[in-house]
């Protein structure tokens, strides 16, 4: 599928630039022909081609412009130069310079113009697909590397870029260049022309052959990039691992092992793209070739003029450079025919998670969330199974289980990660999915068992649902979230930078920033997900001091290993493989002496 037309409508809103654009391609194209056409009368005066005398011309028409433009020449030159030869010369220079300069003025402005198009375009599509890996849902991610997401957003757009929106300016500019100067040629020589005409279709169907497999080898290399990247992300992500289990020469054979793909498939890809240079190069010479002694002849039997030859010659060439930019364009599209593809499907990738028709914004939440009869798959077997429970409005309800048992995956579908298969959830009796998402996470904070902090401030990260908070709120909410005590000492306080993924605090502190940003977001609904559980002893009492405080007046979810946590929970829900086995208090569940109490045996809390 050809994709050049779909990455077109990204250039209407710079269309006024491609409008632009095509003016000064216009203006280039002639002025180019222009400076070919006055080498005639250099020509003439320099070699002194003729001695007769010409009487200036009148304008008959269009139908007689060739034998008008020659008598013209031919009057200025011999009646110019039988005055003074020098001075002739040194005006025709001077109209050749002008024409030139005038060339590369429109020529720059040319590319001023579609500068801003290109870029415009690149800046659109990077902000598009930003949007939409952000819309997407969690799913989509859990079956993609993200070194290939990254690839296709940063380099794959660029080569967008540089081979689509290139070829915007070559399909205006180039065949104009071609159009005015076979117009001149015509004027010129008819037969000459033809003879020229002949001999480019074949060089670019040459030319044409070698870019057939340039779209699949160029689509190896972009998958190769996107594999690599995915492994220098992980590789960053899990250095301590690595070094902690010397597993650095396994990763970095790994790693050589796809660059070395990547060596191979790009060697590929550029001599093949290197090819057409030297074969159209030589194809251009032997056209020049065949066209200087067919041409020559013509001058030896007086059928043509020197000078009008020698500028013929250059016009040639001058077609042959934009016939040359033609044919490597036709396989730019192809190579860029696979970075578009790979854009564009994360661009048409259908999001099914978001609001319906019709979707309604809740008011504050008031009364309580209901599972009835839930079931979901990530794959083929059931994490839930015909799932019910109650939560009331102001309630504490705690998920306990094994790993696997269906714990976070009550989370995800809560707040809309992942929807359920059969069943529903309900917010004050209204189905989740007629509830609008921004609606519905408004209801929600949430602290999860990694703490995700972003590469700014404390403030920033803080204040992530509300770029507009207050210091003094910031302040206040980690206060609540006991962080208050570490921040303030700090170099620049809340607008301290926090290194990425919060690596310049320890966990404790990180988890408390979490709970401080679930704070100022003051939801009515909040959802700790193992929140504490990669915690040390000291840390863990700071946290759960926190969370005490942030869970009061609010219906808070909790999902955890560590059973110390979730004591004093209202109420208790015990999971096993998606069913519940138990529920109640943690006072009811021990006396059951049931699944719940051997838990808690095993953690020595009885």
């Amino acid at each position: 599928m050809n994709y050049f037309k779909e990455i077109l409508q990204y250039a209407k809103p710079y269309k006024r630039y491609g409008v632009l654009n095509i003016i000064c391609n216009v203006f280039y194209a002639l002025f180019g022909t222009l400076s070919f056409v006055a080498l005639v009368p250099v020509m003439k005066v320099l070699f002194e081609t003729t001695k007769d005398e010409y009487i200036k011309p009148s304008w008959t028409g269009f139908t007689e412009a060739k034998e008008y433009l020659e008598s013209y020449i031919n009057w200025y030159v011999t009646d110019v130069a039988n005055k003074d030869q020098e001075n002739a010369l040194i005006m025709m220079i001077v109209l050749v310079l002008v024409l030139f300069l005038l060339k590369n003025f429109v020529g720059y402005l040319g590319l001023y113009f579609i500068t801003f198009l290109r870029n415009g375009v690149l800046r659109d599509i990077r902000n598009e697909m930003y949007t939409k890996i952000i819309d997407l849902p969690i799913s989509y991610f859990s079956e993609k590397r993200k070194g290939d997401v990254i690839a296709r957003a940063s380099s794959d757009v660029i080569e967008v870029k540089n081979s689509f929106l290139s070829v915007l300016e070559l399909i205006v500019k180039e065949p104009l260049n071609i159009l005015f100067a076979l117009g001149a040629m015509l004027l010129f020589s008819v037969k000459l022309t033809v003879f020229v005409l002949i001999f480019i279709p074949i060089s670019g169907f040459v030319i044409s052959l070698i870019g057939k497999r340039l779209k699949k080898q160029s689509d190896k290399v972009q998958k190769e990039q996107g594999f690599f990247l995915s492994l220098l992300e992980e590789t960053l992500s899990g250095l301590k691992v690595i070094k902690g289990f010397n597993a650095e020469g396994r990763m970095t054979d790994t790693f050589k092992s796809s660059s070395t793909r990547f060596y191979e498939f790009s060697n590929k890809l550029e001599l093949r793209k290197g090819l057409a240079g030297p074969v159209s190069e030589f194809l251009g010479i032997m056209v020049i070739g065949v066209l200087l002694w067919f041409g020559g002849k013509m001058v030896f039997e007086d059928n043509i003029d020197g000078a009008i030859f020698i500028a013929f010659m250059g016009l040639a060439y001058g077609i042959l450079t934009p016939a040359k930019a033609i044919s490597k364009a036709s396989y730019g599209v192809k190579q860029g025919n696979a970075a578009a593809e790979r854009v564009l499907e994360i661009l048409h990738t259908e999001n099914e998670i978001e609001d319906q028709e019709g979707a309604v914004a809740i008011p504050a939440f008031a009364k309580a969330v209901d599972l009835q009869n839930v079931t979901f798959a990530y794959q083929e077997e059931p994490v839930l199974k015909s799932f019910s429970l109650h939560i009331a409005k102001g309630t504490s309800v705690a998920f306990v289980g094994q790993s696997g048992s269906g714990k976070s995956t009550i989370a995800n579908l809560l707040t809309r990660f992942y929807d359920v298969e059969e069943g529903t959830i309900s917010i004050d009796g209204v189905n989740i999915k007629d509830v609008a998402l921004k609606s519905l996470r408004d209801q929600i904070a949430i602290v999860t068992q990694d703490s995700i902090l972003f590469n700014d401030t404390i403030a920033t990260n803080v204040a992530l649902s509300d770029k507009n908070a207050s210091e003094e709120r910031i302040i206040e909410a980690l206060i609540i979230a006991n962080a208050w005590e570490f921040v303030k000492d700090l170099p620049e306080g809340i607008h301290t930078n926090i290194g990425d993924s919060g690596g310049k605090l320890s966990g404790g502190q990180k988890q408390r920033l979490s709970i401080a940003r679930a704070v100022l977001k003051n939801a009515p609904i909040l959802i700790l997900d193992e929140a504490t559980s990669a915690l040390d002893t000291e840390s863990e009492r700071l946290v759960q001091n926190a969370l005490e405080k942030v869970m009061k007046n609010r219906t808070s979810i909790i999902i955890a290993h560590r059973l110390s946590t979730i004591q004093n929970a209202d109420h208790i829900v015990v999971l096993k493989k998606g069913d519940i086995v138990e529920q109640g208090t943690h006072i009811e569940l021990l006396a059951k002496e049931g699944l719940y109490h051997g838990l808690v045996s095993m953690q020595s809390l009885v």
